[in-house]
């Protein structure tokens, strides 16, 4: 028993005092969170909730979402994972981040909680479930309009899974974390539409046939409305501009014309279009074309196919499941086309097989650096380079050892009208915009 509560007075310990549980790994069920918010008074019930799952782009539909929530001058916070840089990029108020003092008053008010928790249950909380208590407690202290919060792991055991969604959200379904979710597609929808309750309402983006099963059945056993992308709303005209996508969207309620989304990957545009039928169906009518435009203008999404530098061309993707590397090949095959042969820097969590991964990108992947990001469960840079050499030949592969290092080589070695894209983690994106100086301060 703890003679008294942490007490948190500066950012070195709020950051602490969450590090401290990092080994504590995935814990399936609820029990924990919810013993948790109960001890703070259950701020999960006191303001509205958009929750989103999904296989990819989670993260860039809940920033979208956030932005067009806030164009219309409401207050509205966001909660994601993983982070880039610093853990306090998980929360967001309208659109941006909470700064550091805003983030230790956050850990500050929910540190003695978690402490009596602990020593009254006997049990320790994730990392993720301290996270997501924290986004709970911050967006009640401060009084949110929404708050829009991203599923970490499936949605049926995450710790996010404690709200009663005012609407809930699917962004599509792939393979990815089948030791935890299921082998197949089906299973895997089955654990992300559970995220949906009683009488409430589900939209979901561009979905797999193999998944209608377990949406159709979760929407029947829930009573619940379903909005689907291809259905109910689309993307219906399209073009290509140096930034990214000029998008018409048709929407529940109207049809949206040119939207500038300054992304890259096509696959954007669906996230676009899901998030705009999401914030109708939030609101219940169709939005202002004036504010969803500029709203729409701001969107950004670090770390996800974004151009970082140009000589080079220097592309950074955190994908590492087979949907978000596909995306990436096609993003650079139709959005790239000048660029001959790509040097990919790559790192990879030790879940995942990287000779699959890198045969993905497709054949313009010419040369690899093979690296591991600063990551407990990054696979060493051996089995990483091994994989690539029976891929690219092992004249074309080399080894870093860091992802700055893997980077800098990169760059120095880029010939004319080659490219280099990093992926394989958000841990190595986060480490690569680092290392070029991206990364807040």
């Amino acid at each position: 028993m703890k003679s008294s509560p942490t007490y948190i007075a500066s950012y070195e310990d709020a950051v602490a005092f969450l590090d401290a549980r990092i080994g504590a790994g995935i814990k399936p069920g609820l029990e924990r969170i919810f013993g948790l918010l109960e001890y703070l008074g259950d701020p999960q019930t006191t303001i509205p909730v958009i929750h989103v799952a999904g296989t990819n782009g989670k993260s860039t539909t809940v920033g979208m979402v956030g932005a067009l929530l806030s164009g219309l001058d409401l207050r509205v916070g966001t909660f994601v994972s993983p982070h880039l840089h610093h853990v306090e990029e998980r929360y967001a108020i309208n659109s941006t981040p909470i700064d550091r003092d805003q983030f230790v008053q956050a850990v500050a008010d929910v540190a003695p909680f978690c402490d009596i928790y602990e020593d009254a249950s006997g049990e320790k909380v994730s990392y993720f479930e301290l996270t997501t208590a924290i986004a709970f407690q911050l967006f009640a202290a401060e009084g949110l309009d929404v708050a829009v919060v991203e599923v970490g792991l499936g949605g049926r055991w995450d710790a996010t899974n404690v709200v009663d969604a005012a609407v809930s959200v699917v962004t599509g379904i792939s393979l990815d974390h089948q030791a935890v979710l299921g082998s197949t597609i089906a299973e895997i929808a089955a654990e992300k539409v559970a995220i949906l309750k009683d009488g409430g309402t589900l939209v979901t983006g561009p979905m797999p046939a193999a998944a209608d099963g377990a949406a159709t059945a979760q929407v029947s056993q829930t009573s619940a409305q379903w909005y689907r992308f291809g259905d109910d709303f689309d993307v219906e005209g399209l073009e290509r501009v140096p930034t990214g996508w000029l998008v018409d969207v048709r929407g529940l309620h109207e049809v949206y014309t040119d939207l500038r989304l300054n992304l890259h990957g096509r696959h954007q545009t669906a996230h676009l279009a899901t998030a705009v039928a999401v914030t109708e169906v939030f609101l219940d009518r169709e939005l202002p074309g004036d504010l969803i435009i500029a709203a729409v203008e701001s969107i950004r999404a670090p770390g996800r196919s974004e151009v970082v530098f140009h000589e080079p061309l220097v592309l950074i993707d955190g994908a590492h499941n087979e949907e978000g590397l596909d995306g990436l090949a096609t993003t650079m095959s139709q959005e790239f086309p000048a660029i001959s042969a790509w040097t990919l820097v790559i790192g990879v969590r030790g879940d995942r097989d990287p000779e699959p991964m890198i045969r993905a990108l497709g054949e313009g992947i010419v040369r690899v650096i093979a690296c591991a990001p600063d990551d407990p469960q990054a696979l060493g840079t051996d089995v990483v380079s091994a994989a690539a050499a029976r891929v690219v030949g092992d004249d074309n592969v080399s080894v870093a050892d860091t992802v700055a290092d893997a980077l800098k080589a990169a760059i120095e070695g880029a010939e004319k009208h080659e490219g280099i894209v990093v992926a394989g983690s958000l841990y190595v994106a986060g480490e690569a915009r680092t290392a070029l100086g991206l990364a807040p301060p």
